[in-house]
């Protein structure tokens, strides 16, 4: 089976909001004594995501 990938558009704030809220998670699982390791990696990765960046075209170069 092959994975799908999704992409989800999100502002600085929405974006802080993943980061502080899989943190929390991530520090009630340790609490718990649970695996971490399946969080840690997805908040790695939403840190880690690049910003979006916007094209400009100049009407005149079309």
């Amino acid at each position: 089976m092959k994975d799908e990938k999704r992409l989800i558009t999100v502002d600085s704030f929405e974006h802080n909001l993943l980061i502080n809220g899989f943190n929390e998670f991530r520090n009630s699982l340790l609490e718990q004594e649970q695996p971490t390791e399946d969080v840690d990696k997805l908040l790695l990765k939403i840190i880690d995501a690049p910003p979006l960046r916007r094209r400009r075209f100049d009407r005149a170069d079309r």
